[in-house]
């Protein structure tokens, strides 16, 4: 399974040392070997073994209560290629302390350091209590040693699904987070404003990536916004009349001139046509 993630399309490999794994502390040893010895720079010499780029690997961690925890974090932290921690089962700022605390000390010494991404799993009532002060967390040592909190991830609960979906895309949205939403109904959760989802299969790639970029027409409609609204700017205007099926006239101003923008930039980052707009 580990050597089958190396050819995965997904835009994020996260390796997890917790749920697929049975909870025997000798099962729980050798997975996080297994999977240390896989992450060795020594192993990925060959363009046939070659990982996947840093920005792509994140392992999902033990949580912070267990046993696990401490030799997860000092482990994986070893390998150049880990650039991004999942920690389940966060529920307050006192968490993502502590594991700001277990960073610094996994890296200690170190002479290269880069920032290392968090991606905090909201999993009980008790973290969407504490949603803003989560998502505003910085590690009083700084990204580089102590690491940057980037992604709010919605675990599966019935709870979070159920009373907090949009109160975790909001705390992103504000605080310039990641939304990535839990496994199941890629077009609710991209209603709902997520910008990412979860998979547990590579079979699943395919339809989040088609699900969660642009439509053809959403496209059009940025395109043709971002070319009139230039237009509208250099004759001193700040919003202006797009003409819509059926005939009338839609107003344009500033902040759909924002989301225009937003698709725009997801549509390039997916490598999608952008239509010339004259």
């Amino acid at each position: 399974m580990l050597d089958k993630s190396l050819s995965t399309p997904s835009d994020v490999v996260i390796y997890n040392l917790e749920d697929n794994v049975p909870p025997s502390p000798y099962d729980r040893d050798t997975a996080r070997q297994r999977l240390s010895t896989f992450l060795s720079v020594r192993r990925h010499r060959t363009p046939q073994s070659k990982l996947p780029h840093h920005d792509r690997i994140a392992v999902h961690l033990n949580d912070i209560n267990t046993p696990f925890f401490k030799h997860d974090i000092s482990e994986v932290l070893k390998s150049p290629f880990v650039r991004t921690l999942v920690l389940p089962k966060v529920h307050s700022v006192r968490d993502l302390h502590h594991v700001s605390r277990a960073i610094r000390t996994s890296r200690a010494g170190s002479s290269a350091l880069f920032p290392i991404r968090i991606a905090a799993s909201i999993e009980s009532a008790r973290s969407t209590w504490n949603l803003g002060e989560i998502a505003s967390w910085t590690s009083e040592y700084g990204p580089d040693t102590g690491g940057k909190l980037g992604a709010l991830l919605l675990a599966a609960e019935d709870y979070c699904a159920d009373t907090s979906v949009s109160q975790i895309m909001i705390a992103a949205k504000a605080f310039r987070l990641d939304a990535i939403d839990m496994v199941y109904e890629c077009e609710d959760g991209r209603r709902l404003g997520f910008n990412g989802k979860q998979a547990i299969h590579p079979t699943q790639v395919d339809i989040i990536h088609f699900t969660f970029v642009p439509t053809e027409e959403e496209i059009l409609r940025a395109a043709k916004i971002l070319h009139h609204m230039e237009v509208a700017h250099s004759s001193q205007k700040g919003a202006f009349g797009l003409e819509v099926e059926g005939g009338g006239k839609e107003m344009i101003d500033a902040p759909m001139l924002k989301q225009a923008e937003n698709t725009i930039r997801v549509a390039k980052a997916a490598g999608l046509e952008i239509p010339l707009i004259s």
